[in-house]
């Protein structure tokens, strides 16, 4: 799919297809109810084809979140690149910070549709970029500053990916959910609105330590050992 869709292309989507409770689920926004009648009625659709354990419910960001995702991203520079960028909230805000390129990957067709709607509306549609891609896909070898609000059972899996192809220098915020395998270096926020960062570096160095004391420890039991034989 062409990344960066005329304005009039993202606008006529809406336009001439059949939204069913579009128009309803606008007027009930910011309920829970708007939320799962979006989610089932036209947002879940675009994951048919998803293996179930990878799908991830449409949940917006709220403003609290988003904030707390750019105060601990306050001090970085380069572009930001954010995993499963839902309705591209996100990727709008760190361009406004000044985060260039700010580029969202999102499966789900109608999301990537509604994200370059709001950026169009937002008088952003070419600065920002929305791509319908796989993130497991996602070359992240010169990424440096990574978003993520996905589900627990997508982190246990991305982590390994990140893990491996992240430079040094990198930061990752997860939101709402952390990584359960990693230690935050910061956080922000309380409850469900909380932010998480971690350091590439400090991860790495952390698995370098606990490797070097399990290899310590198996070379003194193994000198235990041989003063017990002898």
């Amino acid at each position: 799919m062409d990344d960066d869709n005329a304005p009039d292309q993202a606008f006529a989507d809406f336009k001439t297809r059949n939204l069913g409770g579009w128009g309803v689920a606008q007027i009930a926004a910011g309920t829970g109810l708007a939320v799962y009648a979006m989610w089932v009625g036209i947002l879940q659709p675009g994951f048919r084809k998803v293996p179930l354990k990878l799908q991830v419910p449409y949940m917006p960001a709220s403003k609290a979140q988003v904030n707390n995702v750019m105060t601990l991203l306050r001090g970085r520079k380069g572009g930001l690149v954010d995993l499963g960028s839902g309705d591209g909230r996100i990727v709008l805000e760190a361009h406004r910070q000044g985060f260039t390129p700010a580029i969202g990957y999102e499966l789900n067709p109608w999301l990537v549709r509604l994200s370059r709607f709001h950026a169009w509306r937002a008088g952003h549609h070419e600065k920002v970029s929305y791509r319908r891609e796989d993130l497991w896909k996602v070359d992240m070898t010169k990424c440096k500053n990574i978003t993520v609000f996905l589900a627990p059972s997508v982190l246990s899996l991305l982590q390994q990916k990140l893990q491996a192809e992240l430079p040094d220098d990198a930061l990752v915020i997860a939101g709402r959910f952390p990584f359960t395998e990693w230690t935050p270096c910061r956080t922000e926020g309380h409850g469900v609105d909380r932010a998480y960062a971690y350091s590439m570096q400090a991860l790495r160095q952390h698995t370098f330590d606990q490797n070097n004391n399990i290899t310590v420890t198996d070379g003194d039991s193994e000198l235990t050992k041989e003063k017990l034989i002898s």
